[in-house]
């Protein structure tokens, strides 16, 4: 099996699957790729009885996490924050002796039907998507992780197919990039959203 820079944890979570036709797409792009464990939390945990133990094993496997999830009420679905209490324990995610995710890299996936324009300050919203990600940003910051600004599809709405298709070839290519270590790190971190502009944060070979 060949080794890769980085190995990727997928966590999904939609707890209504089949009424959103974007989702359905976009995670077909980045299922069954080598060096990705995609997770679908309500899928395994219907009941929300998290194993916790076995949540933390996949953490220790892999160094990129990625929440993918629709945008509920400007934050996660209910079970990524039942997951987060849980899972992400004293003495273990963050404390004195807690440094198990200590250098692993965090962002979100997040599908939304408001436009980009509504997140800005002068828009309806009042806040940028990642200010809406305060809890997670700062979740990652006291777990030592290093956070990156979201992949986000805006617009689901009215979401052409076209545009679907588009967004799930980015988010594959999101996905491979950090893989191989090949992202921009700095870079990265310099946008709103990582698909703001995807050329320039992936390292091209010279």
């Amino acid at each position: 099996m060949k080794n890769f820079e980085n190995n990727i944890l997928i966590l999904f979570a939609h707890p209504a699957l089949q009424n959103s036709r974007v989702n359905r797409q976009l995670i077909k792009y980045v299922t069954g790729l080598d060096g990705v464990t995609f997770h679908d939390l309500y899928e395994a945990y219907p009941d929300f009885h998290i194993n916790v133990k076995h949540e933390q094993n996949l953490l220790l496997k892999n160094d990129v996490i990625v929440f993918h999830h629709p945008l509920f009420w400007f934050s996660v679905p209910a079970i990524v924050r039942e997951w987060m209490d849980l899972v992400l324990q004293h003495m273990w995610a963050y404390g004195k002796t807690g440094k198990a995710l200590e250098g692993k890299t965090l962002f979100n996936v997040i599908t939304t039907g408001g436009r980009e324009s509504l997140f800005r300050h002068d828009g309806s919203h009042g806040n940028t998507m990642i200010e809406f990600l305060a809890p997670i940003r700062q979740s990652a910051y006291v777990c030592g992780m290093n956070f990156l600004p979201p992949f986000v599809v805006h617009g689901t709405r009215n979401i052409t197919q076209k545009e679907i298709v588009s967004h799930g070839e980015g988010y594959r290519k999101i996905i491979v990039a950090l893989r191989d270590g090949k992202v921009n790190l700095e870079a990265a971190r310099s946008h709103q959203r990582l698909n703001a502009d995807i050329e320039s944060i992936i390292i091209t070979e010279r």
